[in-house]
């Protein structure tokens, strides 16, 4: 079973997206276990101070090393083969491979920066790897958490019903997902293709690879 811990400041920004459709029922199968953990629970004094300027100068805030010390080697210790990520701006661009490869780790740590970020030691010294899910800043890292749990738990054997349901979609194999239709079989002219109502499978999986193809070219060529 994949765990993950989430390290935030802000942990009722998961209340929702944790709590329905598929990450909750991979949950209630026991699929994987997400626990959000605020790092204010860490911090020793009264204020439960977490952050301070940086040193040079400059705007914001840091989150300092101490309590993400103390934060990250508890979680660590409680679990084996954790892996750390740190979601930065900064990060390689997550894409569906490292969605993947994460998928079948044991135990994931995610730590949501927030401010300026966190001290560079931090970094350096027990994150694994820094993951960004685009070109472009937000005020922390909670939503490229949310997004790389929901990417990866749907990976997780089990969690979406039927046989081999990821399998097919787009970029599992560099490619674009094919077009797909449901009832009616015409709606006002517009007709389904022929070829997905002859109940030939072999023609039928002919027009998917072909019509994966054909989107890819057309939609996203840098895939190909």
């Amino acid at each position: 079973m994949l765990k993950v811990d989430i390290i935030t400041l802000f942990p009722k920004m998961f209340e929702g997206p944790f709590s329905e459709s598929i990450i909750k029922r991979a949950q209630d199968k026991r699929l994987t276990n997400i626990q959000i953990n605020n790092l204010r629970h860490w911090a020793t004094d009264r204020h439960q101070t977490v952050d301070d300027k940086p040193f040079g100068g400059g705007p914001g805030m840091l989150l300092i090393p101490e309590i993400l010390f103390e934060c990250i080697e508890d979680l660590k210790s409680k679990n084996s083969d954790s892996h750390v990520i740190y979601l930065s701006p900064q990060g390689k661009i997550f894409k569906q491979n490292k969605a993947r490869q994460l998928s079948k780790k044991q135990h994931l740590i995610l730590l949501c920066g927030h401010y300026e970020g966190v001290d560079q030691r931090v970094i350096d010294t027990l994150v694994d790897e820094e993951i960004s899910i685009g070109d472009y800043v937000l005020t922390g890292g909670e939503l490229p958490a949310i997004v790389i749990v929901d990417t990866i738990v749907r990976l997780i054997p089990g969690v979406i019903e039927g046989e081999g349901g990821t399998e097919d979609e787009s970029f599992s194999n560099n490619s674009l997902e094919y077009p797909q239709y449901t009832r009616p079989a015409e709606f006002r002219g517009l007709k389904v293709p022929s070829v997905l109502l002859s109940g030939n499978h072999a023609e039928i999986k002919k027009w998917k690879n072909e019509q994966r193809l054909k989107v890819t070219k057309k939609k996203r060529k840098d895939l190909l």
